[in-house]
């Protein structure tokens, strides 16, 4: 997701992208390309993926009209033959205001947890975007939308909420406070939780834990960026390895925004105590973002993350460590993308070896047509390179 007054630099961007052409030979085995979801009345994006406590492959997303609308709510789909076919979607959370932001957390004794990021829209908000954005009377249809009466009383959801699930992911409990996180935090081998949000403090990540699902949440640490007047930190994800380290990697924002500064490569720190104490972040050689880290049975660490600049697409690498990564052996599982408006894969090893990757982005279509093809949500199943 984008703040407000970085979207119109993504929309001059996205028109003066060059149509990147399929080329889907990398280092990775390619099984196959499937679209999970796509409705060209409908922008879907920033999928969270978990294998539930059925074992059933549990997908969450946000549908929306488009990138800045003020109506998305967030929607799951699932899967019971490891991600071959899906459920059609089913709404998880959707309040009067605009519910932009998911993620999902396997949780202690069964449990699943929902993070739902809302925004409360304000006409100034809509007024205040670049001509041309978008289209001015779909942009004067959202004006009349926020200041409607049932859009400004629903002015309470606005923020980070949490539910809880008892049943994989069939049906949520009411919204509990709780910390926003993209994809989702983890139970630790300790049974407690630990998220790493970045909307709590601006511009830095925010470590929490809770006993329970239900909380008290208490933040342990902030990540700070060591430049913040140049570069801030946000979007991270977070895993614990079998040695019961976790490691948290971040996304990095340009200042002033730009999505193809050369030095936005992914940073990273990591706790050997729970969490209590964080080692000095440090930047990765990867560059993209954001990221999503998810442990291989082989004991190799994967990040998966959006590129965007040309070729356009999403690429994952492999670490033997989760600390140390070659950027010789990044591993393109696409690069065909129309413009810049993808990526958040997430990733799950679905059998030895076999990885299933989902992200959003467009189909393969003329870029400058920005407003009538939307993003859909898509996914690769391919085969990691074997350990050296």
């Amino acid at each position: 997701m984008l703040p407000l007054h970085q979207v119109c630099l993504l929309y001059l961007a996205t028109a003066l992208c060059a149509f990147a052409q399929p080329n889907l030979e990398s280092n990775a085995g390619i099984i196959s390309h499937q679209t999970l979801f796509q409705d060209d009345e409908i922008y879907a994006a920033w999928p969270a993926l978990v294998r539930a406590p059925n074992g059933d492959i549990l997908l969450a997303f946000i549908r929306t009209e488009q990138h800045l609308s003020p109506n998305a709510a967030i929607v799951t789909m699932r899967s019971r033959d490891q991600g071959i076919t899906w459920s059609q979607p089913t709404v998880a959370y959707d309040t009067p205001i605009d519910d932009r932001e998911c993620g999902l957390t396997v949780g202690p004794q069964g449990t699943l947890l929902l993070h739902v990021w809302s925004t409360f829209w304000k006409s100034a908000d809509y007024t205040a975007l670049a001509a041309g954005s978008y289209p001015q009377p779909m942009i004067e249809r959202w004006i009349k939308q926020v200041d409607s009466p049932a859009y400004r009383a629903g002015g309470s959801f606005q923020g980070s909420h949490i539910l809880v699930s008892h049943d994989s992911g069939l049906t949520w409990s009411a919204p509990l406070a709780g910390p926003d996180t993209i994809h989702g935090g983890i139970t630790l081998q300790n049974g407690s939780l630990l998220v790493a949000a970045y909307r709590q403090e601006e511009k830095s990540v925010s470590i929490y834990t809770a006993v329970t699902p239900q909380g008290p949440w208490t933040l342990r640490h902030l990540v700070r960026s060591p430049t913040p007047e140049t570069l801030h930190f946000g979007e991270p994800h977070v895993l614990q390895l079998p040695s019961e380290r976790i490691i948290v990697m971040i996304r990095t924002d340009a200042v002033p925004y730009d999505d193809g500064r050369a030095d936005l490569v992914l940073w990273e720190t990591y706790s050997d105590d729970n969490g209590q104490t964080w080692a000095k972040p440090f930047p990765t050689p990867l560059w993209g973002f954001p990221p999503h880290l998810t442990s291989l049975q082989d004991g190799r660490v994967l990040v998966s993350y959006g590129y965007r600049r040309k070729p356009f697409g999403e690429r994952a690498a492999l670490s033997p460590d989760g600390i140390n990564w070659d950027a010789s052996q990044v591993i393109v599982l696409r690069d065909d993308a129309p413009n810049l408006d993808l990526g958040y894969p997430a990733s799950l090893e679905v059998s030895p070896g076999v990885l299933l990757t989902v992200y959003y982005q467009k189909p393969a279509l003329d870029p400058a047509d920005r407003h009538r093809h939307k993003t859909a949500i898509m996914a690769t199943r391919w085969r990691a390179p074997p350990a050296k």
